[in-house]
């Protein structure tokens, strides 16, 4: 590391990271791929709100960009990401997200005996799934009866709890499937998701260098979320800590540290450019990159925030209100037609500007959701998305 500590204060880290998301000032229209690479991917556990989360940062971007550029362009991919979670992904980049990724060690899990699975029982569904996805799109349960059809009936046992009733053994390498680059999303059939193979996306694919994709993927968070710590990346990344400050150490000189106010982060070197204390107001949806990247979390949600939303755990899972970078209120929309209500409960009191700026949030929200937005101030009683 550098020895001589560069000084940013906090106001600046904020108006650095909605910088670095295209939140202060949307990429140009068609650059799609490039938003969602520069935010480290897209939640997309629910895909409306991947989709608003790359509309609002990408200039007269809607749904139906979103739509196109995953289905029939291909320039982004639905797969597993960071934490084992459903994330939108560039199409170029898998490459190097699935080499970072199936090089992460595992936590370990002490799961029940009848669920357990060697070694060689996962290469063996693995070599399932490829074989059955290789040029198909299948639900789940047809690929259930594929890969106990391919890896044999040990796979098929119904040893995982679900929601209602219990899955088979083989749904717990799913991930797994989709960071060694044998499985994906494809279109939904009616109601039903269904898999197919990457490489319908990307022809060729092969994972990237394990080392190589790592030390990449660390310049790419810290570039979107730093200055940040190993322990904060390891958070994002659901990576043990010990292993997580072992790969920062590993790259100490491509990193460089920045105090900010007393508190030290890394960001890639020479990458320490100050920003103008952040102004800006934003609706963010559910799952929001910035809102599950940034840390620290007293600090993203600060004052009246912290006992409205809570600060540790999964912030994501709550639609909020930034100014200023930092969490100031909560909003709800509810979609009747081609009309979307919003209602917007601020936690700070908003002056003229503030309230203007919101105003053409709105506005925009209603655009990239193809709809006629209304909103008014109120109180939101939902509560956390599940």
């Amino acid at each position: 590391m550098t020895a001589e500590i560069v000084s940013l204060p906090w106001a600046g880290v904020w108006a650095r990271r909605l910088d670095r998301h295209g939140l202060s000032d949307p990429a140009p229209d068609a650059r799609l791929a490039g938003v969602v690479g520069a935010m480290c991917g897209a939640h997309a556990q629910v895909l409306s709100a991947a989709e608003l989360s790359i509309g609002l940062r990408t200039a007269g971007a809607t749904r139906a960009d979103v739509r196109h550029a995953l289905w029939t362009e291909r320039s982004l991919v639905k797969t597993f990401g960071p934490r084992g979670t459903v994330h939108l992904l560039p199409t170029a980049e898998l490459p190097l997200w699935l080499g970072a990724l199936s090089a992460i060690p595992p936590i370990p899990r002490s799961l029940p005996e009848p669920m357990r699975m060697t070694a060689e029982q996962v290469d063996a569904v693995v070599a399932a799934v490829a074989a059955a996805l290789d040029e198909a799109e299948l639900t789940t349960a047809e690929l259930d009866d594929a890969v106990v059809a391919g890896a044999g009936a040990w796979a098929g046992d119904l040893v995982m709890p679900a929601f209602q009733g219990m899955w088979p053994r083989w749904r717990q390498v799913i991930p797994v499937a989709a960071h060694r680059g044998v499985l994906c999303f494809g279109p939904n059939r009616g109601r039903n998701i269904t898999y197919t193979s990457p490489r319908r996306w990307l022809p060729g694919l092969r994972p990237a260098d394990g080392p190589t994709a790592l030390a990449g993927l660390v310049r790419r968070y810290l570039h979107a979320y730093g200055p940040a710590t190993p322990e904060q990346f390891a958070r994002w990344l659901n990576a043990p800590p010990r292993w997580t400050a072992e790969l920062f150490d590993s790259l100490a000189g491509d990193l460089e540290r920045v105090d900010v106010q007393g508190t030290v982060g890394w960001v890639p070197a020479g990458d320490t450019v100050p920003a103008t204390p952040a102004d800006g107001v934003h609706l963010l949806p559910y799952f929001d990159a910035y809102t599950v990247g940034c840390y620290p979390r007293e600090l993203l949600y600060p004052g009246p925030a912290a006992d409205r939303v809570p600060s540790t755990g999964r912030g994501g899972n709550f639609q909020v209100l930034l100014v200023g970078g930092t969490v100031a209120g909560l909003w709800h929309q509810r979609r009747s037609g081609r009309r979307v209500e919003i209602t917007v409960e601020p936690l700070v009191d908003l002056g003229d500007a503030p309230q203007r700026a919101l105003a053409d949030q709105v506005a925009r929200v209603g655009e990239v959701l193809e709809a006629v937005p209304a909103w008014t101030f109120g109180t939101v009683p939902v509560g956390a998305h599940a």
